[in-house]
């Protein structure tokens, strides 16, 4: 079935600013409140929301064969269940409704009342259920960097690094969109010099510059999935920021990894943009040697080029960005990555979130963490209001962007932003 919404001629009847992350081209997927305090699955064109549940309820969809509800729900798991042929079927119609040689609902006005918001007056809420959260470890500069800072620099990577795609599994409860705030965390730490923790709130909050993308079902328990179907089974990808305390996470990471110091939080950008909206970007990832075992191995171009940002704003100043990285870096696929998953008959389900890990590029302004960015400490970075940071200070924002860009066209993710409050005040 041709993907004809990534055509880079097409234009909306919706007005577009210039260098928007939503053109006609992106049609990603959320879900939002409205302005009438209704909750519905919807997309995206320039600054406009517009409602998939009023699209299905006013016959917009008429011959595309959904459920009665599909986009009258409060997730989009049972539309990412649907499969990569409804998706695409989807995705196709909004391209043609949207177009602006099409008068159907471009000289509706009665529908178009119905059907369009400004993004100002809708709330973006979490737009999957996630049952389950993977979190890998695939940047090798983001690892090699860790590897010379804790453990030996001339053998940073552990053995297994270039052969697996390492990750762990995570708590999907604490996962929140773009927008909601997150708490500085209370925790052991074992203060330098000492040999007893102490309990208190974590003195070294870091960002973690990551995406993560979004599976439809995948596989039976039991059964794997091959390399070369994996993309298949991926909706969308998402910005992900990983939030990590750093001194919790030594103290408590040997022997099992991690646990309290990456459960309090993760954040993730809203608007879920598809594979089929990135499929213009596609470019060769970075060589892998030795060669992965047979059940990786990959031939073609399976990494994506995305450019990411992090920025931090202080309380009532602006914000100082502090990193520009690619997606492009990954060392590990993440077709690789789900493969490797299922390879012992994990099951994968609609919903479920991968994220890719920290995305560190080779030089010291790619660096995608703050561990990183101040070697541990010992640089610390100046914002713009002369302020010095090591780590996440109390009311400072996280603001992580993403997009591509090629001669024809610009996708992108918009932000994924969050406050960190103050920890909580416990006595024990």
């Amino acid at each position: 079935m041709p993907n004809i919404a990534n055509d880079p001629n097409r234009k909306s009847w919706i007005s577009v600013p210039q260098d928007s992350d939503f053109p006609i081209q992106n049609i990603p997927f959320g879900v939002f409140i409205t302005k009438n305090d209704d909750i519905t699955i919807g997309t995206r064109i320039g600054n406009t929301a517009i409602d998939m549940g009023a699209l299905q309820r006013l016959n917009y969809f008429e011959g595309i064969d959904l459920t009665d509800d599909m986009f009258m729900q409060d997730t989009l798991n049972d539309f990412i269940s649907d499969g990569k042929k409804t998706w695409r079927l989807v995705r196709n119609r909004l391209a043609e409704l949207f177009d602006q040689e099409n008068p159907k609902l471009r000289d509706h006005e009665e529908h178009r009342e119905i059907i369009l918001f400004d993004v100002s007056e809708i709330e973006m809420l979490l737009p999957v259920q996630i049952g389950d959260y993977t979190d890998f470890y695939s940047s090798k500069e983001h690892a090699t960097n860790v590897g010379k800072m804790f453990r030996d620099p001339d053998n940073a990577l552990l053995p297994n690094w270039l052969h697996i795609p390492v990750g762990y599994h995570g708590r999907s409860s604490t996962i929140v969109p773009s927008g909601v705030p997150v708490r500085r965390p209370n925790g052991q730490t074992l203060p330098a010099g000492e040999t007893q923790p102490v309990f208190g709130p974590s003195k070294f909050i870091d960002f973690e510059l990551e995406t993560a993308f979004i599976t439809t079902d995948a596989n039976l328990m039991g059964e794997p999935i091959p390399v070369n179907e994996a993309e298949d089974y991926i909706f969308g990808m998402v910005l992900f920021n990983d939030w990590s305390a750093r001194d919790m996470q030594k103290w408590e990471y040997v022997p099992l990894g991690p646990f309290l110091a990456k459960n309090f939080a993760s954040s993730m950008s809203p608007w879920i943009v598809t594979m089929d909206a990135l499929e213009p970007f596609r470019v060769k990832g970075p060589e892998q040697n030795p060669a992965p075992l047979p059940y990786l191995q990959q031939k073609g171009d399976h990494a994506f080029d995305i450019n990411l940002e992090v920025s931090i704003k202080p309380e009532n100043t602006e914000e100082t960005s502090v990193c520009q990285s690619n997606f492009k870096y990954m060392y590990w696929s993440m077709a690789q990555q789900l493969a490797h998953h299922t390879v012992n008959g994990c099951r994968v389900n609609s919903g479920d979130l991968m994220g890719s890990g920290t995305i560190s590029g080779s030089t010291e302004n790619s660096f995608g963490s703050m561990l990183e960015l101040t070697w541990g400490g010992k640089n610390p970075l100046k914002m713009k209001d002369g302020s010095e940071r090591k780590s996440i200070n109390d009311n400072d924002t996280v603001v992580l962007r993403g997009y591509c860009q090629n001669a024809d066209t610009r996708i992108g993710f918009g932000e994924c932003s969050s406050k960190l409050l103050p920890a909580l005040d416990l006595k024990f």
